[in-house]
């Protein structure tokens, strides 16, 4: 089993901030409904249920996974979830039950798989749960490294008076952790959590070897155009589908 780096101490505080907005979940909700359909969609990275419980919302069917016991119980506590299942576990893995029109993962999520391997099992995992013509959806940040002046490792994402963040990259092997400092008594608590960063073309390598090609790639999910100066993207891959806009 994976170290669990969303324990109960994360868990209890995740839940807040600009990515639980409506201007950011709306979109969001509305791209993955649209993808889903009349079908089931299945969350990799389910946690306290961001995306699922509107989704579910919308009446869409909703399953999850998620390694964190301490996030899927945050997760069943709302309202809303009461018809949500999530199975416990690693989501590059864990098979759950039935097939699904739709399989996504959202928020730079599928960077808590620290190994290529392990990022190749997840699109071989998502395309296995898939129906014939279903899409597996990722949201993640393109790889920042133009702003890493050549030679140093560590760049600042956030400094205030209540928060201090720092990605310190390996980038000989595609490595990142991101450092949090919050003050507490007088000190500083720390959480440091690793990441695998990945570009765009390499994801779709491993759509291709899990039998699916990329349908989709927008900016965000509002499909503005994904361009060199993006910072992120929202990418849709489908088996057998052409390529289309992106």
């Amino acid at each position: 089993m994976k170290q669990d780096y969303f324990g109960a101490e994360v868990a209890a505080r995740y839940d807040g901030g600009p990515m639980f907005s409506a201007e950011v979940l709306e979109p969001t909700v509305e791209f993955l409904a649209e993808l889903a359909g009349d079908g089931a969609a299945l969350e990799f990275g389910i946690g306290t249920g961001r995306v699922a419980v509107p989704l579910a919302r919308r009446g869409v069917r909703v399953q999850g996974i998620d390694l964190s016991e301490a996030m899927v119980a945050k997760l069943h506590g709302k309202p809303g979830a009461e018809t949500i299942e999530a199975a416990i576990g690693d989501f590059a893995t864990t098979r759950v039950e039935g097939m699904f029109s739709l399989v996504y993962l959202v928020f730079n999520t599928i960077g808590n798989l620290t190994t290529q391997d392990d990022q190749v099992a997840c699109f071989q995992n998502a395309a296995d749960h898939l129906e014939g013509d279903g899409c597996f959806v990722i949201e993640v940040g393109v790889p920042d490294l133009q702003r890493l002046p050549p030679g140093q490792r560590f760049h600042p994402f956030d400094v205030s008076e209540d928060h201090l963040g720092f990605d310190e990259y390996d980038v000989a092997n595609q490595g990142l952790v991101s450092h949090h400092f919050w003050p507490e008594r007088g000190g500083w608590r720390r959480s440091s959590i690793p990441f695998r960063y990945v570009w765009p073309a390499e994801l779709d390598l491993m759509a291709r070897l899990a039998g699916m090609e990329l349908r989709e790639r927008w900016e965000d999910w509002d499909r503005s155009p994904f361009t060199s100066d993006s910072r992120k993207h929202v990418s849709v891959w489908q088996r057998g589908a052409p390529a289309g806009d992106r």
